[in-house]
């Protein structure tokens, strides 16, 4: 609560939009300039990383495919205007469910209350636009941060249990958390 009234206190505006192609380069410099202890932290397997042209080749294919075909699907995050992170679906199936990551980019940025209201504010852009029935996250278990803030956000735990959850991770203790369609408008009528 505390870190939401400082944010409230410096009129910061919050906001999220799609990814567009000059998006690209912000991802690519998040992932590829980010400290080694900050992705080993999030349970990023530093050898998995792929070379800023994969990165951007990916992106850019993301934005070129039909939104059905899509395999994945970013939204930016904002803070006055400007890119402070991302939030991203993948692996993704249109019209069913997706697994969703969160991504505030710079140190600065952690930590002062907005990670709970950008993702509160892009729940909305992936259910709609994806015609999403459930979205799953699960974080690395040591990393407090996104777990948090799923839990504050509404997001129902589900179980821990150990995987590779996702293409540049090593094997780790993951939370499960999901939301459905049904407990995203319930959470809105209150």
């Amino acid at each position: 609560m505390q870190n939401l009234d400082r944010m409230k206190k410096t009129d910061d505006e919050l906001s999220v939009r799609e990814l567009t192609e000059t998006d690209i380069s912000l991802i690519a410099d998040y992932w590829l300039t980010a400290d080694s202890s900050f992705l080993e932290g999030m349970g990023v397997d530093l050898n998995k990383l792929p070379s800023r042209g994969e990165l951007s080749n990916m992106l850019l294919m993301q934005l070129q495919t039909p939104l059905v075909h899509k395999r994945s699907f970013c939204m930016i995050w904002e803070l006055n205007g400007n890119p402070v992170g991302h939030s991203n679906v993948n692996p993704m199936q249109f019209g069913e469910e997706a697994t969703m990551h969160l991504h505030l980019w710079k140190n600065a940025e952690r930590k002062r209350g907005m990670g709970s209201e950008l993702v509160r504010l892009t729940l909305p852009h992936f259910f709609e636009k994806l015609q999403l029935k459930k979205l799953i996250s699960e974080p690395y278990a040591l990393n407090p941060a996104p777990n948090k803030t799923l839990e504050k956000v509404g997001f129902e735990f589900v179980k821990e249990y150990i995987t590779i959850p996702g293409s540049l991770n090593f094997e780790q203790p993951v939370k499960r958390w999901e939301m459905t369609l049904e407990h995203l408008k319930k959470s809105k009528q209150n």
